[in-house]
């Protein structure tokens, strides 16, 4: 729905512009007069098969995890750890991601039926997730950086309020970063397969203008986090080398660590993808061939589809690796009655495990 191909615009018989379609079965080839590209049959079973079982599947563990996640953290929200609040606000932006799947899985099974209103709403919930995510995730791996690196002149900037109010203002600056997406975003009837699309056609060229300053945006949202995560840790290596407690502050850092790699191994590959796309759209390299051309949007459908499932994994990652939230889950599953699956997890953890999130240690007890 997001990414317009390159096109050119044509002159009709009246002389006004004609928008060409963005998803025709035929596309001028770019940058050669005359040239066209026949599409294929595509990925058609990854389409109609695939992605809304794997959607479906990722829709449900997100909401689950994600939901559980935000319950357990909010059960001591007087407590949480700075990590944790980055976390909490983290699983709220995934959320709203899960919350605009279903309507883009059934709007590409069988074109939008949900009316312009939700058209825009979809489309702006799917790029403030997208922006904001990654914006939390570097501030996870800079907190980890103050806190190990810089550990006694960060103790005033590494306080809740402040916390709180950088998320804040992160949502505001994501936000108005996505607004532009409501106001592009329309529907149009598709006289080739006599459904609705959702896409970028309201006010003709400066849509197409706000598609390619979108995905520029989309290129520094995502590549300047990940250049501030990989100097973070890399300092945090080096600190942790020389530490003398080196044992105990990288169980201080695993969580938020494995949480930017994962990140990474969902995200990155899209990343690169649409980074080729926006390149060869504005000429600054040129497809070698059709087959190059046809080829480039079936590989970022894919490859989005792997960075899509990122929402449902944090929660998971986290339940592993952090004792003291696991320990937390477990108690909220006896209490809400799952005694048949919580006794089995209690017996492996153990009565008592001792916590090094975030530096403390602590002991947790689970008892159903």
């Amino acid at each position: 729905m997001d990414d317009l191909q390159p096109f050119s615009f044509e002159v009709d018989s009246e002389g006004s512009d004609y928008w060409p379609d963005l998803y025709d079965n035929y596309t001028t080839y770019p940058y050669e007069s005359g040239t066209v590209c026949l599409d294929g049959p595509g990925l058609q079973n990854f389409y109609k098969v695939f992605q809304p079982v794997f959607y479906s599947l990722i829709l449900v563990l997100g909401v689950v995890g994600n939901g559980l996640m935000i319950t357990v953290l909010l059960t001591r929200r007087r407590q949480l750890r700075i990590t944790e609040l980055y976390l909490l606000h983290l699983a709220l932006a995934d959320l709203l991601l899960l919350l605009a799947l279903p309507f883009d899985v059934m709007g590409g099974a069988t074109g939008w039926l949900f009316g312009e209103f939700l058209c825009k709403m979809v489309g702006l919930l799917k790029n403030l997730n997208l922006t904001c995510g990654s914006f939390l995730i570097a501030c996870i791996g800079f907190d980890r950086y103050l806190a190990i690196v810089h550990a006694i002149p960060s103790m005033q900037s590494r306080r809740p309020r402040v916390v709180h109010l950088t998320c804040v203002a992160l949502w505001l600056v994501c936000l108005g970063l996505s607004v532009p997406n409501a106001v592009f975003l329309s529907l149009r009837d598709d006289a080739n397969s006599s459904t609705t699309d959702c896409s970028y056609y309201s006010h003709g060229l400066h849509a197409h203008n706000w598609v390619l300053t979108k995905r520029v945006l989309h290129h520094v949202c995502f590549f300047l986090p990940l250049a501030i995560m990989s100097y973070c840790y890399t300092a945090l290596a080096f600190t942790l080398c020389k530490s003398q407690k080196s044992q105990m502050k990288k169980g201080a850092v695993r969580v938020a660590l494995l949480v930017t790699l994962v990140f990474c191994f969902c995200w990155l590959p899209y990343n690169v993808t649409l980074l080729v796309k926006t390149l060869a759209d504005l000429g600054v390299v040129a497809y070698e061939s059709c087959d190059s051309f046809l080829l480039l949007q079936p590989v970022l459908d894919v490859t989005e589809s792997l960075g899509i499932s990122h929402c449902c994994l944090n929660p998971f990652l986290y339940a592993f690796v952090g004792v003291r939230f696991r320990n937390e889950l477990i108690q909220l599953l006896c209490k809400l009655g799952c005694r048949r699956i919580c006794l089995p997890l209690v017996r492996a953890q153990g009565h008592s495990r001792a916590s090094t999130t975030d530096g403390a240690t602590s002991v947790s007890t689970v008892v159903c």
